[in-house]
């Protein structure tokens, strides 16, 4: 839990900037792999009752063992990680030191592929789209995948690209009106702080850096009402 609550005050993936002169944004490719919990394999031995009208007769009070993930099981996001990230390694991908969940590959001609992974969404990004292309083909041969076309968003974040003028733009306009209307900011009704607090931490590591002084000091107002010697 550290490490995920670190994540919110601190982006190490990647970095706002301008794109530097002869430089062209990369290839991208947004993939979801069908049911990813259930591709997760089991290290221990678990027992489940009988499913609902899938009792067998005269074994009516025994027990099922598992022999693959589930969802709803507490191992089950865990076993997911590990299986992909066997996948990944043996295709000759490393993890970066700064998130487990980006794989990088060089390859000898200075190309190279980088992978986000979250949960069962993932984003493809390189300079070659035959590269790109023949690792979908790779991720197709052991998992269900869905080829959700350019990536248009990812985690809350909206992706638009002007090829014309070479510009990436990212915004988090959908996400914030998501979070008004959750919170009910607009009528100005009793929110729970700390949960508003993170979800600005959020826009403001990802998309909006320019909010960091206002989000600073509503996270001073939540310590000095729940800390002490404020």
């Amino acid at each position: 839990m550290h490490e995920e609550m670190k994540s919110l005050h601190k982006n190490n993936a990647y970095e706002l900037m301008e794109l530097p002169k002869g430089e062209r944004t990369l290839k991208n490719k947004w993939l979801d792999v069908k049911t990813a919990f259930l591709h997760g394999d089991l290290e221990e031995e678990i027992y489940m009752e009988q499913p609902e009208r899938f009792t067998i007769k005269g074994k009516k009070h025994s027990m099922c063992q598992l022999k693959k993930n589930l969802y709803r099981l507490k191992q089950a996001p865990r076993q997911w990680y590990k299986k992909f990230d066997s996948f990944m390694v043996e295709h000759g991908y490393d993890k970066t030191t700064s998130d487990h969940c980006v794989f990088v590959k060089k390859f000898s001609d200075g190309g190279f592929i980088i992978l986000l992974l979250y949960v069962d969404d993932m984003l493809i990004v390189g300079r070659d789209t035959n590269k790109i292309y023949k690792l979908k083909k790779e991720l197709s041969k052991s998992f269900e995948m869905k080829d959700l076309g350019p990536a248009s968003q990812i985690l809350g974040i909206n992706i638009s690209r002007d090829r014309t003028n070479r510009k990436l733009r990212l915004s988090q306009e959908s996400y914030i009106e998501k979070v008004l209307d959750k919170f009910n900011m607009g009528k100005a009704k009793p929110v729970p702080y700390a949960s508003a607090v993170g979800s600005l931490m959020y826009v403001m590591v990802c998309t909006r850096p320019d909010i960091a002084h206002a989000v600073g000091v509503v996270n001073r107002m939540h310590r000095c009402r729940y800390g002490r010697g404020c």
